[in-house]
């Protein structure tokens, strides 16, 4: 047993030094069997596998998907003919010419239930004089992959890809379907790529399960990580107010309604509001998990859930000590409405008889997205509601999975059984992701892409959208590890 000992930490160093080979972990976990190692031992990397996801990840990343327009169908054909030479089967689905998502099964004996490997193809914007690098190179450096779709989602694509490539090369015998969809129109709401699936084809990407971005990038506490799993996200309310009023001459403003002005006036009525503070139950789960973890956080996690009318307040003061932390937890309290896009005026000496705003506002699981539409009027009943117009752009409310199911467990014993002392803990994203298509129609659906931290969490956060979006070659390798071993046991 003092051997087994040994070897389980060698294990745990794995992914640091990058030096043990696939083959040594499978040799000595089989020489275990006689020394009476425990069933369930420490998850081996599958080092084996970094070239060829670094370059599968660099040749995606090549293919410029940036929604709008999208042109997903390019990066939809070169995963199908990726596939097609390990004799994968699959179908390219376009919504409109161009806006292609692409599917496959890897059969299963029907003994458990389908599961699905979601991701999206698409990404957003990139300006190449803000980056060090061209973001549609797939330029390698540094032990780095960067471009844009690196960390969303492209990463994650080429991880499910090498993911069901795995298993078809190692003969698994999966007790249920697989199915992977990598889709269009993620970036601009899903509509033309998940959405379409689901409404027109949803006998060949509906799944009771499915695995999708939205979490798994690990939270540093103390000695150890937590991991967090996106089991929930906020709804959506876009939408666009114009305000009215009647033009003029500059120089006399007196002698007309300026639109701008009123805007102005809508803009700082939204901008004061103070949404009453919520706490859904996946985020006090949240904070008990990470307090397990750090208990210097003990005081402030219960003053802030004792005292939500004092929450502001409580988080300026963590952020003082534990910003990204802070700003992880501040807009998962309340409803949040940003503006986001202003036109208005068309001329230096002519008053604007026309302002239009649009917002972002994200509303918690359990609110009712209609009802903090009507909350916003309300809040404008004395800008002079006759004068203002709104328009939808998109809207539909937050959604939730239970923890409470096998590939939850799953998840968490893999993540364990690498990392004994970890967290794992659900966690409510603020953003929108393709998992609610599902959720609407029944799917259990977990953000869940497995990474560790190279830099603070808000800075690499920052870069998803961002300049010089990049993943860690030993973070493709260790997410690949992770969950390949997550969906191995779970249909098994």
């Amino acid at each position: 047993m003092t051997s087994y000992i040994n070897i389980m930490l060698k294990y745990r160093k794995i992914f640091e030094c990058n030096r043990e080979t696939r083959q040594e972990v499978l040799r000595e976990k089989e020489h275990l069997k006689h020394e009476g190692a425990p069933k369930n031992m420490p998850v081996p990397i599958l080092n084996d596998v970094e070239q060829e996801i670094t370059c599968f990840l660099r040749d995606l990343i090549r293919i410029n998907t940036t929604n709008p327009p999208g042109n997903e169908t390019a990066a939809a054909n070169f995963i199908a003919q990726y596939i097609a030479k390990d004799g994968l089967k699959s179908e390219i689905i376009e919504s409109v010419p161009g806006r292609g998502s692409v599917v496959t099964r890897l059969k299963g004996s029907g003994e458990k239930p389908n599961l699905l490997l979601l991701s999206h193809l698409d990404v957003v914007a990139a300006n190449p004089a803000e980056w060090s690098v061209d973001p549609f190179a797939g330029t390698v450096k540094d032990g780095y992959v960067y471009g844009r779709g690196a960390y969303d989602m492209k990463g994650m694509t080429a991880v499910e890809v090498m993911t069901l490539l795995l298993l078809k090369r190692n003969k698994i015998p999966i007790k249920g379907d697989i199915v992977l969809a990598a889709t269009a129109d993620e970036e601009k709401g899903g509509e033309e790529g998940a959405g379409y699936l689901l409404t027109h084809h949803k006998d060949k990407v509906w799944c009771p399960y499915v695995l999708n971005e939205g979490g798994g990038l690990a939270i540093p506490q103390k000695k150890t990580n937590v991991y967090p799993v996106q089991t929930a996200e906020k709804g959506i309310l876009w939408f666009k107010i114009t305000a009215k009023g009647t033009p003029g001459h500059g120089s006399t403003p007196n002698t007309a309604d300026n639109a701008i002005v009123r805007m102005n006036k809508v803009i700082t009525k939204i901008g004061n509001y103070q949404p009453p503070t919520v706490y859904v139950p996946t985020l006090k789960e949240f904070l008990s998990e990470v307090a397990k973890h750090n208990p210097d956080l003990n005081q402030s996690f219960s003053r802030l859930l004792n005292n939500p009318a004092q929450s502001e307040q409580i988080l300026d003061a963590l952020a003082k000590t534990d910003k990204a932390l802070a700003e992880e937890i501040r807009p998962r309290t309340k409803t949040t409405i940003t503006p986001t896009i202003i036109h208005g005026g068309v001329k230096e000496n002519i008053i604007p008889s026309e302002c239009d705003t649009v917002f972002d506002c994200r509303v918690l699981p359990g609110e009712s997205v209609d009802a903090t539409l009507s909350t916003i009027k309300g809040l404008l009943a004395d800008v002079g509601m006759d004068k203002l117009s709104f328009e939808i752009i998109q809207m539909h409310d937050g959604n939730e999975s239970t923890t409470k199911t096998p590939l939850y467990g799953a998840i968490t014993n893999v993540l364990r059984d690498f990392e004994p002392s970890c967290g794992v803990t659900p966690t409510l994203t603020t953003g929108g992701t393709d998992s609610r298509f599902f959720r609407e129609t029944g799917s259990i659906c977990y953000g869940f892409h497995p990474m560790r931290p190279d830099e603070p969490n808000d800075l690499l956060e920052k870069r998803m959208h961002g300049i010089d979006e990049r993943i860690t070659i030993e973070n493709l390798v260790f997410g690949t590890s992770i969950f390949y071993e997550t969906v191995k046991r779970f249909m098994t």
